[in-house]
C-alpha cells in the first residue's frame, strides 16, 4: 500500500510499505478514507525525530471502512464505516473504566514512563504505524472504532478521531462558569474548535493568534481576536474588567512563538546524533513556553488553565508563586477520546453543524500531495489551518 512516511527532519515521503495484517484476534483493517494532518504531527515534522525511524507510518486522525475483523471482535462487520481514535485503548482496564483511555494500562508505554500508545506518534508512544496511508491496522477494535452511519460525508465525523474531542475536552477543563469568558491561545484546527465550543456552551470567546487567516476564520464565527504582543494580557483584562479570563485554553504547545532560547535549543537538540538527542530530550528537554506563561498571566485569580496544545520538555521552568499566589488551577493532558464521544456525536450529526466541523479545512488533497502540505501547513502558508488526505 502507499502510505506517508518519515524520512528526516522536514522529510516526508509517500512510500510503498506492506499492507497491514490482523495481529490479534482483537483487530480489524480498515480502508482509510480520509485522513488528517493534525498540529502535532508538525511536532514529528521538525523536532521529535530522535524517537522515529525512517520509514515510519504517520497520521492519527483517522476513518474508513472495516475490511477484515478478527475473531473476537464482535461489534463490528466488512463494510461498516468507523471513525478510529487517535489513543489506542483496550476499554477495560482501571484507566478506561475511569474514562482516562489516554492512560490505558494495557497500551502504556513503561520503556519512557508514557500513557497509551498513540497511532503514528513516535517510539515515546508505541512506535505504532499510523494512519496516513490506504489501510490502517485498528487494535482492540471493539473499544477504538467509532461507528458511524453512511449517509453523511467523512468531512461530518473525522475530526471525532482526535480535535474535536481535544478541544471539548480542553473547554470542559478550563472550567468556565455559565456566561463566563473563555480564553484561546493560537488558532490552529484545535483552537478554532475549542472557540467553537467555547461559543456553543454559551461563554464570551477571546482568542490570540498571530496569523490573520486565522484571526479571520474565527471572527466570523464570533470570536474577538487579538494579536500576540507585550500588551495582550492587559488587552485581555480590558475585557474582563481588569480581571482576567475565568479559564484559558492553551492549544498552542511546545512550538510557541516569542520564545527565542527555547526554540534555539530546540532546533539545537532536533539536529544532535539520536543517540544524544534522546536522552537530552528525555530529560533536559525544554519547551518554548511564551503562549503557557501569557495563559499564566490573563487567567483571572481562581481561575483554571487548561492545556490541549502538546508540551514535552522535562526541564521546563514554571511561575510557581505567581500560580500559588492567583490560585490558578493548572489541569492537561492527552484527549479521552472514547469519554466524549456521546456528547459530540449529535453535534456532529445535526444538520445545523453547531460546531462548524464542515467549516474548518482549508485544504483537501490526495495522499501523494501530504509532502507538499506538511511543509505548507508548517510554514502556515496559503491560509492553510486544516488539511485532510483522501487515499
Amino acid at each position: 500500500m502507499k502510505a506517508l512516511t518519515w524520512q528526516g527532519r522536514r522529510h516526508v515521503s509517500v512510500e510503498t510499505v506492506p499492507d497491514p495484517v490482523l495481529q490479534t484476534s482483537t483487530d480489524a483493517i480498515i480502508r482509510v478514507t480520509s485522513t488528517a494532518i493534525c498540529g502535532s504531527d508538525l511536532h514529528l515534522y521538525e523536532l521529535l525525530g530522535a524517537f522515529l525511524d525512517p520509514g515510519d507510518v504517520l497520521g492519527h486522525e483517522t476513518m474508513g471502512s472495516v475490511v477484515e475483523v478478527g475473531d473476537e471482535v464482535a461489534d463490528l462487520a466488512v463494510g461498516d464505516r468507523v471513525v478510529v481514535p487517535f489513543t489506542i485503548a483496550c476499554g477495560h482496564c482501571f484507566f478506561c473504566h475511569r474514562g482516562l483511555q489516554s492512560q490505558c494500562e494495557t497500551t502504556q508505554n513503561p520503556r519512557y514512563g508514557t500513557g497509551a500508545a498513540l497511532y503514528g506518534y513516535t517510539k515515546l508512544y508505541g512506535q505504532v504505524p499510523g494512519g496516513q496511508a490506504e489501510y490502517l491496522r485498528v487494535r482492540f477494535a471493539d473499544a477504538n472504532c467509532i461507528r458511524i452511519g453512511q449517509d453523511l460525508p467523512d468531512a461530518r465525523y473525522l475530526f471525532l478521531s482526535d480535535i474535536l474531542p481535544t478541544a471539548w475536552q480542553g473547554v470542559a477543563y478550563a472550567e468556565v462558569p455559565a456566561g463566563g469568558t473563555l480564553l484561546v491561545m493560537g488558532l490552529g484546527p484545535v483552537g478554532q474548535l475549542t472557540a467553537r465550543v467555547g461559543l456553543h456552551r454559551g461563554y464570551r470567546v477571546v482568542a490570540v493568534e498571530p496569523v490573520p487567516e486565522r484571526r479571520a476564520m474565527a471572527e466570523r464565527r464570533g470570536v474577538t481576536t487579538l494579536e500576540p504582543g507585550p500588551d495582550v494580557v492587559e488587552h485581555v483584562r480590558d475585557l474582563t474588567a481588569g480581571r482576567g479570563a475565568d479559564g484559558v485554553v492553551d492549544a498552542v504547545g511546545m512550538e510557541s512563538h516569542g520564545s527565542v532560547a527555547a526554540g534555539l535549543a530546540q532546533r539545537g537538540s532536533a539536529m544532535l546524533p539520536k543517540a544524544l538527542a534522546r536522552p537530552l530530550m528525555s530529560h533536559a528537554g525544554v519547551d518554548r513556553l511564551a503562549s503557557l506563561y501569557a495563559s499564566i498571566d490573563a487567567v483571572r485569580r481562581g481561575g483554571t488553565v487548561s492545556l490541549s496544545g502538546v508540551y514535552a520538555g522535562e526541564a521546563d521552568l514554571l511561575p510557581m508563586r505567581t500560580m500559588f499566589d492567583k490560585q490558578v488551577t493548572l489541569r492537561m493532558g492527552q484527549c479521552n477520546v472514547r469519554r466524549w464521544t456521546a456528547a459530540l456525536m449529535p453535534l456532529v450529526e445535526d444538520p445545523a453543524d453547531p460546531l462548524g466541523v464542515t467549516d474548518l479545512v482549508t485544504h483537501t488533497a490526495a495522499l501523494a500531495e501530504g509532502p507538499r502540505l506538511y511543509e505548507t501547513f508548517q510554514k502556515k502558508e496559503d491560509g492553510c489551518i486544516k488539511v485532510v488526505l483522501t487515499p
